[in-house]
Order: C-alpha cells, then structure tokens, then sequence
C-alpha cells in the first residue's frame, strides 16, 4: 500500500510540469560488451550507479552502497570479509573488477572489499547473469565493474574527505593529483577504522556446552585498515598510453578477549597484508580500433597476530610435526594468495556495421598456507582465448556473439559460447540473452583443511575430487521510456551443473587423524551438488525530474539445488544458502542550486528483505532500514555531507553463531566534508579527448 501511494505522488509530481529531460541514458557503459555504448542502446542490460547517485547517498563503503542502491544484493559482513549474493550466487560466482581488473582479495570464500575506497568511484556498473565467454571464471553470477575517478586538471590538484560516524566510525579519503605535459600521477590515500559493536551477548545455546549470556563476542569486531595506491600514466604520442600503478593495504581486526573457553576467549587477532602492482598500455590505431595490454601481480596475505601466549600446532610442508609456542607480537601465516594475470586484447571495426573483439589471457594462481594445505603450497595454470562480434542487423536489430576457449591444467578445455540480441522499437528496448559460465575449483577448495574452533568446533576440508563446474544462463529485460520515467522488466534463469558448495559430511567420512586429535562436533567439506538453479525477476522503476528524482527497485528470487545425501543415501532439495525470495529499494531525493554559492540535496533511501533461509544454523530475519541523507556544496571547494542511517532504530538481536538478516547496530548519525583545490586549467583538447577514450572502455 505505502509503495503504491509513493507511485501515485512520483506520478502526480511528474505532470506539474516541474521537470527536465534526464541525461542518465545518455550516460557511456562499457562492461556488458568490454566495448563503449550509450546505456540506453547497450546491447546487454546493464545496471549503472551514477556519480551523483553515490554523492547524494554518501555510503561509507561498497557494501553500504551496493545494498542500498540495487535489490539484486546481499550481504553477510564478518572478520573474514563480506559474503556477497547477488540474484542467489555468492562471492565466488561475482566478478568485481575495478577499471576493468580483477580485484583479487578472496579469503575463506569471501572478499575484503574494503580494499575499494567509496570516494575514488566515478560510477558502477552491474551485467547480470553469466559472463564468462568475456570474462572468465567467477563471472557465472554476473560482474560488478567499478570505475574510478579520472582527475583531468592540468597542474596539481588536491583533496581530504573525513567522515566521522557512531561507534567510532572513521573514513578518511587524500588524493594527490599531477598533470604536466605528458606525465600523470594520482596517489590515493584511504583510512577506515570502526569501534565495532555488539548486539547481543548470547551465545547460540545448541553450539555452546553452556547457555552464555555474558560473551564477549561483538557482532563486529573492532578493526583498522589503511590502503596507499599510486597510478603513474605518460602518453607516449597521441594514440599511445603507458601505465604503471601498485598498492599497499594492511588491516588488523582486533578481537575481544572473554571468560569462557571455545566461545569467547581469543589470543590473537586478525592480520592482513595486500600488495598489488600493474603495468600496461593503450595504442588507438584509429578512431574506431584499439590494442591493449595489462600485467597485474597482487597478493592477499593472511596472519594471526598473537596477543596471548599461544600453544598451537607445528607444521612443516602442510603436515603437522609438534605444538609450537607464540608469544604476544608474534604472527604466524594461515594463507599467501598470489595472483599473476596477463591479458592482451584488440578491438577493430569491420564492415557492415560490426565490430570485432579478441584477446588472449593467462592466469597463474599461487596459494601458500603451511598449515591448511597438504605440502603447504598448491598453484593453477588457465590460458584462454575469446573473439566476440557486434553486429547492428537491420539497423532496430543489435546481435553479440561471444565465444572463449579456456585450457586449465587439472580440468582440460571448455568453450563457452554468448548470444545476446537487442531489439530497438521506438522509446522501447527489448533484449535477451543466453549465456553459458564455466568455472574451475580454486586451490583452497581443492586442498584446503582447518579447524575453526568459534561457538563449537569445525574441521573443513577441500576435496580433491571436485569437478569443474558449468552454467547455462537465460535472461531477458524490456525497456521502456516515457518522458522522465524509465521502467525495466527483467526475468532470468541460471542452472549450474555441479555446484560447488560447502556441505555437512558424517563425522566418520573425515580424515581419521584429524578426527582423532580434534573430536570434531561438525564436519563440512567442499562438495559438487547434482544441481542447482537459480531464478527470478528484477523490476525497477526510475523518475528523474530538474529538482526531483524517485525510484526504486524490487528483485523476487527463488533457488533449489539437488544434493545427495551420503549418510541417508538419497536424493535432497536444499534452498542455496543466503537466499531471500523477496528484496527492495526506494529512494527519493531532491536537490536545488540556491546560488552558485550554495547547493543542498535531500535524500531519503529505503531497504527492505524478506527472511533469508540457510541450510544449517537457522534463518536471518527479514528487515526494513531507512536512512535520511543530505548534502551542501559551498562553491567548487567545499562540501559537507551528513545523515542519519536505521532510523527507525531496527537490530537484529540474534544470539552469536546463528544467522543474521543484518548487522546494524541500530540507529547511526554520520557527517563527512570535503575540500577540494585546483591549480590550473583543464587538459587541453588533444589529450583530453585520448583520456576520454582510453578511460571509458576497459577489459
């Protein structure tokens, strides 16, 4: 009811007359196809977050963001990092690239995706459903491409973000940027720490030996991480681009330390240590034909950092010889992921109104974890070449074929082919798309084994004899424009054959020593489902007026997944963990230039879920959040935002170990302001226009 008469007042608001013409399908994408188009006559349907979307929201990190602008997200934070769903697939089914790269960053099967700093996003842009014949694996859910700010100020140009929020939150944002002549340089400096919070103090009764209500556990820890990134760029001539860029990034959760023993008494934190560093260029052979190339290396380190004398297990070469003491100030590895990818890729026009893309990639996967794998180390080898063609046929008619052969070393080859089609009547568009993913087991999923001892003890194991898996993907969208409202009707369906996932096994099916010397209460290990499929339908609505826009986004989803039972030997439907059938956004915000002085933006934002069904452990409760958001610009130098997140003050009250629909802690209050200085003048045409074009299409 309160949705249909938000509807009826957008419409009603629509026929004062008090609008403009909305340039947002004006804006350029790129993801869908790795090639530039309008997104109103992008051949695959994407999803994009404008810059002013993200000013007007003022999210504190890509999870608030994501959560709080599309319906198609979940996500389950905890130290580990956060566990991304998107339309019923979880982190290692997404892509996320930032300009167009990898961002390599997996630990315990989820991303740290505070390595993306909020301020330096430009816009996002979100292809559903599978993408593998462009992009590779991890795209069987779909790809989140992040693009960062270009600063184009000749000379030298200067900027501090500093928000503060409850529970001690901190983001603090510096950016250095330097244009002269053919050289460019931007160093990005980002900080975040939070006090962390607790919302309850009971621990889940069926995981503990006791009923505790005193823990100490917090439902998120206290934690600090830093991130310093440099990208230096010169033009070589112009049609020619050179980049070099690298990062560091250190985080450290700090975790509490209680009185009841396997529940809350912890002797060491959680240490990270990331590294990255990328070279490549860009020749523009024409207006219309381009060649690139990239090297990436990045790390993702994982450590214990003792605060406690310690006792703990030895190993050598992944077996374990004897108990080894650690003292306070002392680290000890869990896991060294490095990844080395080379990618070299061409787009040329052809006749006929076609253009043709095609490149070669090579990835090589290290994964160094003494303790958790057997030899301590494990690698993967993946070579791949794809071709794609858009062709406009008929002029309303726009067809992509895509096609990639993939060689891995433990799994063979695979091709996996991609038809998309695009269908231009008047102010409506209509596409569809089938797609087929393709997608190896990782290193960790293979030969991973540990023991988590939190609210009971675990022993998870990798599995050696996993299998490959594979998806067929069939999604359609109808686009419709009238005036200032946009609205997108978008059904799909994705099968994967052989799903990985992680399962409860019979205690008597693990490995005899580990059970022997643990007397594990649980045992889960990575296993192939028969199937799994995933379907459902995203709608969303958008009204962008002169001063006011409104719109919002719904998403229904469904799972079901065949697993056989070992301990039963038959057949089960189970629902794929984390999925809520029902999931909305609202927004609506206003806006008013008072002088050139002064700007001030108004936002209201609303997210809504259903309750989220997982296979053990119970379900996270369904929820609604509402925030207020307003933002001041004072000239082109100053602006200050703030506002107040969960103002209706809703927590989630759970005990610890089981499932949570959110972490809020309840109503927060924030403020950020920012300063900004420019010396000098834009870039002059000639390079403004190769930087235009060498930043807006990516790999």
């Amino acid at each position: 009811m309160a949705f249909s008469l938000w509807l009826l007042a957008v419409g009603m608001y629509a026929q004062t007359g008090h609008v403009w013409r909305t340039d947002s399908l004006q804006e350029v994408v790129v993801t869908g196809t790795g090639t530039q188009h309008l997104l109103k006559d992008a051949p695959v349907q994407t999803e994009v977050i404008s810059h002013r979307q993200l000013q007007q929201y003022a999210g504190k990190s890509i999870e608030d963001i994501l959560g709080g602008l599309t319906a198609s997200f979940d996500f389950s934070e905890n130290d580990m990092g956060s566990h991304l769903q998107m339309n019923g697939l979880g982190n290692s089914y997404v892509l996320i690239l930032i300009d167009g790269r990898r961002l390599h960053g997996d630990n315990g099967g989820e991303n740290d995706l505070s390595l993306i700093d909020p301020q330096n996003i430009e816009k996002i842009e979100i292809v559903k459903g599978a993408s593998s014949a462009l992009y590779g694996s991890d795209a069987i859910a779909g790809v989140i491409n992040i693009i960062t700010r270009k600063h184009r100020e000749h000379g030298l140009m200067v900027e501090n973000t500093s928000r503060f929020g409850s529970y001690g939150d901190i983001r603090q944002h510096n950016g250095i940027a330097l244009n002269y002549g053919r050289w460019s340089s931007y160093t990005n400096f980002q900080l975040q720490h939070s006090d962390g919070w607790q919302n309850t103090s009971e621990e889940a009764p069926q995981q503990t030996e006791y009923h505790i209500t005193d823990s100490r556990n917090k439902t998120v820890n206290r934690h600090t991480n830093w991130q310093l990134a440099e990208r230096l760029t010169y033009q070589l001539a112009p049609q020619i681009e050179l980049y070099a860029d690298g990062s560091i990034y250190w985080k450290r959760i700090y975790r509490p330390c209680g009185q009841h023993p396997g529940v809350d008494v912890k002797t060491w934190d959680l240490q990270y240590n990331n590294a990255s560093a990328s070279v490549g260029g860009k020749w523009k052979l024409n207006d219309t034909d381009v060649i690139t190339l990239d090297a990436d290396w990045k790390r993702h380190a994982y450590n214990y950092a003792y605060t406690d004398t310690t006792l703990t297990d030895g190993y050598v070469n992944g077996r374990f010889t004897n108990y080894f003491p650690y003292f306070p100030g002392d680290t000890e590895l869990q896991s060294d992921q490095r990844l080395t990818n080379v990618s070299l890729k061409g787009v040329f026009s052809l006749p006929y109104d076609q253009r043709l893309s095609a490149g070669l990639e090579y990835r090589y996967d290290w994964l160094k974890a003494p303790m958790r794998v057997a030899g301590g180390k494990a690698t993967d080898n993946t070579e791949a070449i794809y071709v794609q063609d858009e062709l406009a046929l008929l002029n309303p008619l726009y067809l992509t074929a895509g096609l990639r052969l993939t060689r891995n070393e433990g799994f063979g080859t695979r091709l996996t082919p991609k038809l998309s089609a695009m269908l231009k009547l008047g102010d409506l568009r209509l596409r569809a798309t089938w797609s087929q993913g393709y997608k190896t087991p990782t290193p960790k999923e293979l030969h991973y084994q540990y023991i988590k001892n939190m609210n009971g003890v675990y022993l998870y194991l990798g599995n050696e004899g996993l299998k490959a898996q594979h998806s067929n993907y069939f999604g359609a969208s109808a686009e419709y424009s009238i005036g200032h409202l946009t609205v997108t009707v978008a059904p799909y369906y994705n099968k994967v054959s052989d799903m990985i996932t992680l399962v409860t096994i019979p205690t008597k099916e693990a490995p005899g020593d580990l059970i022997t010397k643990y007397d594990p209460i649980r045992v889960r290990q990575y296993q192939n489902m028969e199937d799994a499929k995933t379907y459902g339908v995203d709608v969303t609505l958008r009204y962008q007026g002169r001063h006011f826009t409104a719109g919002g986004s719904y998403s229904y989803l469904d799972t079901e997944a065949n697993q056989y039972d070992t301990e039963t030997e038959t057949m089960q439907t189970v629902t794929i963990d984390g999925m809520a059938h029902h999931k909305a956004n609202l927004y609506a915000t206003w806006n008013h230039d008072f002088s050139r002085r002064y700007q001030l933006g108004i936002g209201i934002y609303g997210r809504l879920s259903s309750k989220r069904y997982y296979q053990i452990d119970g379900d996270g409760k369904g929820y609604q959040l509402w925030r207020l958001s307003t933002s001041h610009q004072f000239g082109p130098h100053y602006r200050l935002e703030a506002g107040i997140d969960n103002i209706f003050d809703y927590v989630d009250r759970t005990p610890h170990g089981l499932h949570l629909g959110t972490t809020t802690p309840g109503r927060t209050v924030y403020a950020s302001f920012t300063v900004r200085f420019n010396q000098g003048k834009k870039l002059t045409n000639k390079y403004k226009s190769n930087l235009n074009s060498n930043n807006n299409e990516t790999d």
